[in-house]
Formats: structure tokens, C-alpha cells, sequence
């Protein structure tokens, strides 16, 4: 018979570490690239992120706080969503870093840029997958209760796509291809998606 570990969250985990994020995994990562309305620049990973519609194309990202990112979005209203993979991960962990407004994170972390078609932030070169976004929605999130959090909410829509060609095969784009990397649990757990660990489904009727 199962022994399960069981808790209210309003009570608290009674755990090490918070276990929402280990289960919950991996998680995609939100690479965010965002301009202020004065030009300087920024580069930041959310791992509260994923795409949450086909057509059109929105992809949503969650932070703790109100950050850089979230501000420079509500004041112009674009962001890009660069993928984050394996070659690039020490540098993506480089921008996670708490710093001013004023430092640009491409520099910080050492990573090239590569001018946007129809929004104004960079997107990073040498990601192989990058979506130019205009902002949909700006949310606060809430308790079930309504007492308002310190947590924003971030819905864009895609409104250009720049994929790698070489991640493309007859057609298909191939997750695996770009070894793109995902969150796990605890403070520093990821993963690395890879071709040998793919497994095909279809769906039944």
C-alpha cells in the first residue's frame, strides 16, 4: 500500500525544499529578452513559462515579483522568447542573476544578439528557436481568496517565429535536435532533452 506525504499548503510542506517545482517537471524555460523605453536591454529565465494556445500563437511566463522584464513589458509591450538549450545553459544561468536595471545581460553573460523582425528587444544568437512577442495580457495573480499576490501573469502572442533550419527535417521541427533544457526541482536541478529518450504516441481514434 502506498505512504503518502500529504499537506495543505496553506500549512506549509514540511520538507527540505518545496517539492511544487520537482513535481511539476521539467518545467520549459521563459528566456525573455525585453527593451526599456530608454533602449537598455534585458535578459532574463522564468521557469513558470510554456505555450498555452495554437491560433494564434501566445506563450505566457510568470514572475515573482515585479522585475525588469515584466516592467519593460507594460511600458512597450514586446518581449522574445528565446530558447534556451544545453550549449547555452551557463550563460542562461548567467542571466538569471540579480543585478540592475542598467546592466545588459547579453553582455553580462557573453552572448551575441541578433536584431528582431518586428519587435524591438534582441533575440540571442545561437538559439535555435526564437518567438517575437507583443503583449495580450498583464495579470496579477490571485488567492482563491482575492488577496492579490506579488506575481504577474505575462501573455504574449507570437507575432514572427525564427527557427534554426537545421532542426528541421522533411518538414518536421525535431524537439531534440536543439537539446533544449527544462527545469527540474530544488535550487538547481535541469534537464537536457535528448533524441535517445524519444517515444512515440498517437492518439487513440
Amino acid at each position: 500500500m502506498t505512504s503518502y506525504h500529504s499537506y495543505q499548503p496553506a500549512d506549509g510542506h514540511r520538507l527540505a525544499h518545496d517539492p511544487l517545482n520537482a513535481i511539476v517537471a521539467p518545467r520549459p524555460i521563459g528566456w525573455i529578452s525585453t527593451t526599456a523605453t530608454d533602449g537598455s536591454r534585458n535578459l532574463a529565465p522564468y521557469s513558470f513559462f510554456n505555450l498555452i494556445n495554437y491560433s494564434p500563437p501566445l506563450v505566457a511566463f510568470s514572475s515573482t515579483g515585479w522585475k525588469d522584464s515584466v516592467a519593460n513589458v507594460e511600458a512597450t509591450g514586446e518581449f522574445v522568447w528565446n530558447l534556451a538549450t544545453m550549449p547555452q545553459a551557463e550563460a542562461m544561468n548567467v542571466t538569471s542573476a540579480s543585478v540592475d536595471s542598467s546592466v545588459d545581460e547579453f553582455e553580462l553573460a557573453g552572448l551575441g544578439s541578433v536584431p528582431s523582425s518586428l519587435v524591438k528587444p534582441d533575440r540571442v544568437a545561437g538559439s535555435p528557436v526564437q518567438f517575437e512577442c507583443r503583449l495580450t495580457q498583464l495579470i496579477r495573480l490571485t488567492t482563491k481568496e482575492g488577496r492579490e499576490l506579488d506575481q504577474w501573469l505575462v501573455i504574449g502572442e507570437a507575432v514572427a517565429i525564427h527557427i534554426d533550419t537545421g532542426m528541421i527535417e522533411a518538414g518536421v521541427y525535431q524537439t531534440a535536435l536543439a537539446h533544449p533544457i527544462m527545469r527540474g526541482g530544488g535550487p538547481a536541478d535541469y534537464f537536457e532533452i535528448t533524441p535517445d529518450r524519444l517515444f512515440k504516441m498517437k492518439r487513440p481514434g
